[in-house]
């Protein structure tokens, strides 16, 4: 059978462009760290189904499920009626063909969904929890679940969660869960959170991944760049590692008082800045934000990826993760400062950006302003050439030392011959 002609292919073509929300990670992301995507532990959707090292928690997803049929005193039915009715409107929300037929797409949104919706009821309500349930008896279990629940593609539409939690709790009572949530993944941030739920609407959400993103939001005096907002990649460069930085007589100090950890000051040769943890599920957390900013740049600031490029500038080696932790301003839970810089050069490969929004440019312009003035200038090649180890420091200190002392020597020697 002859291939379809470019006629029949066009014909057949949906005018229209679908709105995906939920993608699988390209491979030029994907081929700098596979493992930063992948769950661990459970599969959420369909691109991860049925894999054979994320059968552990099958199980318990179906526990869930039973338990809460007998509490509720409801059938399985009764959900699957509900959520067999969106299960179109569910299926055009991912960017891959989903193999499953109708019937099997809809029992995996109620089964994935409802285990989501049990174990964020669970974690804040402990009377909810069996005596015997692993998840809360090991902390591995709840770290990884965490860190899968907000994995890019292992994600179910938010609007399927909305529906479930109806059936299982007062209808419309929709601030509740993103209270839950924002419970759940409150531990897993690497620096502060600045939540306004004030300002988020349940039906806006895309997946869980949208809603952790949302929650990290930066207020919106640190994004302030506008629509019509020149190229600001015209008016800076990126800015020195921290050791060229600390060269060129830029202090460090930990800010604690900021509300974000995207708040960044340089004020009269100082850089402020928020802690930040490292630990485990830090990388697969923030590549899995990247990844969301790259394929939803058009409706919001890519903040992850413009503070990790930041970060990147900062760090180019473990000397300056060192500098960085002795200012307090990262928390190495990983123990290696190789390791976290290594992290950290890789985190922004294949990633486009910064654009012409990024929110560190006058930062930047500030920092070089500062580095270019003279004296800055000629202590950083005092620093780099002189004063670059101890030995060095102390063979200046001996020079000048014999120096001054052969001046004394030299003085004394003048006043006796005067006297």
């Amino acid at each position: 059978m002859e291939p379809p002609s470019i006629t029949e292919k066009l014909a057949q073509l949906s005018v229209a462009q679908p709105e995906c929300t939920i993608y699988r990670v390209h491979s030029h992301l994907r081929n700098v760290n596979d493992k930063a995507y992948e769950p661990e532990i459970i599969s959420i959707g369909p691109y991860h189904c049925g894999k054979n090292n994320l059968k552990m928690l099958e199980e318990h997803k179906l526990r869930y499920l039973h338990l809460l049929l007998q509490s509720k005193k409801k059938n399985v039915q009764d959900f699957i009626s509900v959520i067999a009715q969106l299960e179109q409107e569910a299926r055009k929300c991912y960017a891959e063909p989903i193999s499953l037929n109708a019937t099997k797409f809809t029992e995996m949104l109620v089964l994935d969904g409802i285990f989501i919706i049990e174990l964020v009821r669970k974690c804040n309500m402990i009377h909810l929890r069996e005596k015997n349930d692993p998840i809360f008896h090991m902390d591995w279990i709840m770290n990884s679940l965490q860190r899968d629940l907000m994995l890019f593609e292992n994600q179910i539409p938010f609007f399927i969660l909305l529906e479930l939690f109806d059936l299982v709790e007062v209808p419309g009572h929709h601030n509740r869960l993103m209270y839950l949530f924002s419970y759940f993944f409150n531990n897993i941030y690497p620096g502060k959170v600045n939540r306004d739920s004030s300002k988020l609407s349940p039906h806006k959400i895309k997946h869980l991944l949208d809603l952790v993103h949302f929650d990290w939001f930066p207020s919106s005096d640190l994004l302030s760049f506008g629509e019509d907002t020149k190229d600001v990649r015209k008016r800076w460069r990126f800015i020195n590692s921290a050791t060229g930085l600390r060269e060129a007589n830029v202090k460090f100090k930990r800010n604690e008082e900021v509300t974000t950890l995207f708040k960044v000051e340089f004020k009269n040769g100082t850089m402020l800045l928020a802690p930040m943890t490292i630990e485990d599920r830090t990388e697969s957390f923030l590549r899995n934000l990247i990844a969301y900013e790259q394929y939803f740049q058009d409706t919001q600031s890519s903040f992850v990826t413009d503070y990790v490029k930041f970060l990147d500038c900062l760090i180019d080696s473990s000397r300056d993760v060192e500098i960085l932790s002795r200012f307090g301003i990262i928390e190495n839970w990983l123990g290696d400062d190789e390791v976290v810089a290594n992290m950290f050069n890789k985190l922004t490969d294949s990633v486009t950006g910064p654009g012409k929004r990024f929110i560190y440019g006058e930062i930047f312009e500030n920092v070089n302003f500062h580095c270019r003035r003279k004296r800055n200038r000629w202590m950083a090649k005092l620093r780099r050439n002189y004063l670059n180890s101890p030995w060095a420091i102390i063979s200046i200190f001996v020079a000048v030392v014999i120096v001054l002392l052969t001046i004394t020597q030299t003085v004394f020697s003048i006043l006796q011959v005067v006297v």
